[in-house]
């Protein structure tokens, strides 16, 4: 959902199609097993299918754009912002995020910046930003996705276990061929890095109000569990693609890797919180206006389980246990819906893609809105709709510094994302060293970090916010000043 309130929808046409499944491709395992390029990919297919891999370049991926042009609240226009998406190795084009005039694209084997420069809702320019995602097949659905802005102004993404062969654009070399993983890169590809690896099919990601990262993983169908993970930077969470060809999915199961922290489990990865849900899917966080208090800083999955009375979205919220969190009240908020995606619009309205029914869908998909009516005139009261519609280029510094206070998440970054491209130092310091409102002070201490990442002296204002009396105020600053590198 970009500023506007217009949606980009990611339709794939190439599942089975020339977005495969090892399961019904068995006889080419041993070569995907071995697979360590997009090339070998290539080869591979070529090997197997002979003239018949053209066919896998019959049909494509693309975004459409959908919008509620009169206003009414219902959508009454559809058009296709891109497409094209149709090389052999393309596939599947899961992910998608608008911001700024921009529309982020994972498409295996690449991200994509995409922007309508004509203003005619078309895609103009395309620019990739790094390949080399999904050098095997694996499973179909484990693909290239979950694009995600993070409160350090970078963006986030995630890969299931198809792995991947990636050289950065500074010349740096991610390679690992078989596990998931999630990375960040700046908006425009640079510094790419690979911040946590181990995962299955990390679909979604999303960052809670204190810039904790966490995703919903899922089982490998071997009496595993689904996994709610805290991705912590450098962390690895276990999972390898060969463990799916072993009959009781090797270490996974016989060393319990997929269970929560317990006694005897290998010390190299991190636990996952809990196990949670059977399909994990689409995730979002509450962003704080649409909904009642209780709703403060909860997490919605879809969890997708091939058939709507089974499927619904999930809600629960995290709390700090010792070094990590524990789930609190998880409970079905909708139910019986077969979601695969879902978002709060700046109405404050919840947003669900409906994928109908079936593990392979019936070629079509609705969206819904649903809305809270006690509580949509206080989101209203809000703003953010409006706000957003406005932008935040041309509001002073004095207006955006006390936005970084708004009850909308996604306000508040906007308004730190704003005072970083202004270069306004002196006034994040301010707020971060005096105001009364925790997440106005956390978004000044990350914007700070923003700054400091390209001048490692712009954190030195806030060091004596080690000893702050609020702890999180204290790990914030000390992260943005150890990420800066700056010493005293």
């Amino acid at each position: 959902i970009d500023e506007q309130g217009r949606f980009y929808v990611a339709e794939t046409y190439r599942q089975g199609k020339g977005v495969e499944d090892n399961r019904s491709h068995m006889n080419w395992l041993h070569d995907d097993l071995a697979a360590e390029t997009i090339a070998d990919r290539l080869a591979y297919f070529r090997k197997h299918l002979k003239d018949k891999v053209s066919d896998y370049a019959l049909e494509h991926d693309r975004i459409r754009l959908v919008e509620d042009r009169d206003g009414d609240g219902i959508a009454d226009h559809a058009s296709v912002f891109a497409d094209g998406f149709n090389n052999i190795e393309d596939g599947t084009g899961a992910g998608v995020l608008a911001r700024g005039g921009y529309v982020y694209y994972t498409c295996i084997p690449h991200v994509w910046k995409l922007s309508d420069t004509a203003n005619e809702g078309k895609a103009t320019l395309r620019e990739k930003l790094s390949s080399g995602y999904g050098i095997r097949v694996a499973f179909r659905g484990h693909d290239l996705h979950g694009l995600q802005l993070g409160p350090d102004g970078r963006l986030y993404f995630s890969i299931g276990d198809r792995g991947y062969n990636v050289t950065t654009k500074e010349g740096k070399h991610l390679f690992r061929p078989d596990t998931g993983a999630v990375f960040r890169c700046n908006l425009d590809g640079t510094e790419l890095e690979e911040f946590a690896y181990g995962l299955r099919n990390p679909q979604e990601l999303a960052f809670d109000n204190y810039g904790n990262l966490f995703t919903g993983d899922n089982n490998s169908d071997s009496g595993d569990k689904a996994r709610w993970v805290y991705v912590v930077e450098g962390g690895d969470t276990g999972w390898r693609m060969y463990y799916q060809y072993l009959s009781d999915r090797g270490p996974f199961n016989r060393e319990k890797i997929w269970h929560p922290a317990h006694a005897g489990q290998p010390a190299y990865m991190v636990p996952p919180i809990v196990n949670l849900a059977d399909g994990p899917s689409g995730l979002t966080h509450y962003p704080g206006v649409g909904l009642s208090d209780r709703y403060k800083d909860h997490f919605f999955l879809a969890d997708f389980r091939g058939t709507p009375s089974q499927s619904g979205i999930r809600s629960f919220a995290v709390q700090p246990k010792g070094a990590s969190f524990e789930l609190t009240d998880s409970h079905e908020f909708i139910w019986q819906i077969l979601a695969t995606d879902l978002d709060f619009g700046y109405d404050g309205s919840l947003y669900v893609s409906d994928w109908v029914n079936g593990w392979s869908g019936l070629g079509k998909g609705r969206i819904y809105e649903f809305t809270d009516p006690e509580h949509a005139k206080a989101a209203r009261a809000a703003h953010s709709a409006e706000l957003m519609k406005q932008g935040f280029s041309e509001r002073s510094t004095e207006e955006l510094t006390q936005l970084l206070a708004h009850v909308d998440q996604r306000i508040r970054m906007e308004a730190q994302f704003a005072l970083v491209d202004q270069n306004a130092l002196d006034a994040l310091q301010q707020v971060a060293l005096t105001s009364q409102d925790q997440f106005a002070r956390l978004h000044a201490i990350w914007g700070i970090g923003q700054l400091g990442r390209k001048t490692s002296s712009a954190v030195a204002g806030i060091q004596s916010l080690l000893h702050d009396s609020d702890s999180e105020v204290q790990s914030q600053a000390a992260k943005v000043i150890g990420e800066a590198g700056f010493t005293a």
